[in-house]
C-alpha cells in the first residue's frame, strides 16, 4: 500500500505537470520587461568609454566596429554587435545604453558591463568598473526609477526584468592564470570557490532586491582563445591550453551548481542556461558546420595564431594585421569572438533548449509571466513533510 508521502509527491507531481502546461498569460509580441546587462567585453556596449583606463580595456578606436553596422568605433569588443545587442534586438528593445552614458534613458533596462572586469573586485582594479560597483550602480539606478515612476511600477519593472550577466573570464585569466601570486596563494579549487562564491553572492544581492529572472552565461573554453594558443607551453600544431579550459570548466560546474540551489531555495527564482563551453568547443573543432572558415586564428592580431594582442595599434605592441573576411573566423581579435558568434550565441539563448534542469530559454523568461507552482514551493509554504532531506 503507498505510503501518505508517495500519494502526495504523486498529486504534487500530477499538479506541477498541469500548471506548467497551461501558463495563466500566453506569450505576447511585445515584452513588458527591461533588459539590465552586467558582466565583461562579451556585453560591454561602451561603458569603457566613459572611464579612464588603459587600450587594452579600450575598443574605441579602429578597427573594432568596423563592419557598417555601426558608424564606427563604439566601445564593443567586436566587428559590430556584441550579445547583448542581437537579445535586445530578438527582444523588440531598443539597444540598451550604458549606465555611464550621460543623458539616458533607462526605462528599457541599462548596461552596466565594462570590459575587463571580473568577479572579484581584485581583478584589474582600478582600471574597470568591477562586478561589485555594477551592482551598486543598478542600486542607485533603481532609486532614480522609484522616483520617477514611482514605488509599485518600479518594483513591477524590477521584478519582471531579465537579468543577463556574463563574467568570469577575466578573473581566470587576468586574476589567476597570469598572476603568479594568486597561484601561490590559493589552489585552483579554493579560487574557483572564491570566484562563484562572489557571483552567487551577487545573484543574491539582486534578488534580494527584486529581480527574479536571471541568465548567467558559463565560461568558453579560455584556453582555445588565440592568445592562450600561442603562450600554450605544451603546444603541439596550436593545440588549445587545456590547463585554463579545465580553470573554466571547473567554474561552469560550480555555477550549475548555484543556479539549481538558488533556484530550489529562492521562490520565483527563474534562469535560461546554455552550456556555453560545450556550444563554443562545437566551432572550435568544427567551424565549417556552422559558417566559419577559422576558428583557431584571429582575424585581427599580430604573430602566431594572431594572438598578440595588438588590434588597432595602441597596445604594447602596435602593429597588427587584420582579415579580409571578418565573419568568416571565430576570433575577432587575440580574445574577442566576433560578431557572427554573438549573433549565433544569441540566438541559442533565445530559443535554444535549456542544458540544465529547471532552466527556460531567454525568450520564455522574457515573454512567459506566469507564476509556475513547484514542488520545493509547496513543500515550503505548506511544510509537507516527504522524507527529502534539505541542502545545507
Amino acid at each position: 500500500m503507498a505510503s501518505l508521502s508517495s500519494s502526495i509527491s504523486f498529486l504534487l507531481l500530477l499538479l506541477l505537470t498541469t500548471l506548467k502546461s497551461k501558463p495563466i498569460s500566453s506569450s505576447s509580441e511585445t515584452p513588458a520587461a527591461a533588459l539590465f546587462i552586467f558582466g565583461d567585453s562579451i556585453v560591454d556596449a561602451g561603458t569603457n568609454n566613459h572611464i579612464k583606463s588603459v587600450a587594452n580595456f579600450k575598443a574605441d578606436y579602429p578597427p573594432y566596429g568596423r563592419n557598417g553596422f555601426f558608424d564606427g568605433p563604439n566601445g564593443r569588443f567586436s566587428d559590430g554587435r556584441v550579445l547583448a545587442d542581437f537579445i535586445a534586438e530578438f527582444a523588440n528593445l531598443p539597444a540598451i545604453p550604458p549606465f555611464l552614458q550621460p543623458s539616458a534613458k533607462f526605462i528599457n533596462g541599462a548596461n552596466f558591463a565594462s570590459g575587463g572586469a571580473g568577479i572579484l573586485s581584485e581583478t584589474n582594479q582600478g582600471l574597470v568598473i568591477n562586478f561589485e560597483t555594477q551592482i551598486k550602480q543598478f542600486e542607485e539606478l533603481q532609486k532614480s526609477l522609484q522616483e520617477e515612476l514611482g514605488e509599485t511600477e518600479s518594483k513591477r519593472l524590477i521584478s519582471q526584468a531579465v537579468y543577463l550577466i556574463s563574467i568570469g573570464t577575466n578573473d581566470y585569466l587576468h586574476g589567476y592564470t597570469f598572476n603568479p601570486n594568486m597561484q601561490e596563494t590559493f589552489s585552483t579549487e579554493e579560487y574557483v570557490g572564491m570566484v562563484t562564491g562572489n557571483l552567487s553572492q551577487a545573484i543574491q544581492d539582486l534578488y534580494d532586491r527584486g529581480a527574479r529572472k536571471f541568465c548567467v552565461l558559463d565560461l568558453m573554453p579560455l584556453g582555445c582563445m588565440p592568445t592562450l594558443r600561442a603562450l600554450n607551453p605544451n603546444a603541439k600544431n596550436g593545440s588549445c591550453f587545456e590547463e585554463v579550459s579545465e580553470l573554466a570548466k571547473a567554474h561552469n560546474r560550480a555555477l550549475s551548481a548555484v543556479l539549481i540551489i538558488q533556484q530550489h531555495i529562492s521562490k520565483g527564482f527563474k534562469y535560461a542556461h546554455s552550456n556555453f563551453f560545450e556550444w563554443m568547443d562545437k566551432r572550435i573543432q568544427f567551424p565549417s558546420e556552422y559558417g566559419f572558415k577559422d576558428a583557431v586564428n584571429a582575424c585581427c592580431g599580430k604573430g602566431e595564431f594572431r594572438g598578440i594582442n595588438s588590434c588597432g595599434g595602441r597596445k604594447k605592441v602596435v602593429d597588427y594585421e587584420e582579415c579580409e573576411v571578418s565573419s568568416e573566423y571565430l576570433w575577432w581579435d587575440s580574445v574577442h569572438v566576433s560578431e557572427k558568434v554573438h549573433e549565433q550565441l544569441a540566438m541559442e539563448l533565445w530559443s535554444g533548449t535549456p542544458s540544465l534542469p529547471g532552466s527556460d530559454s531567454f525568450k520564455g523568461l522574457l515573454f512567459n509571466d506566469f507564476h509556475e507552482l513547484r514542488v520545493e514551493d509547496v513543500v515550503l509554504d505548506k511544510q509537507f513533510d516527504l522524507g527529502f532531506t534539505s541542502a545545507t
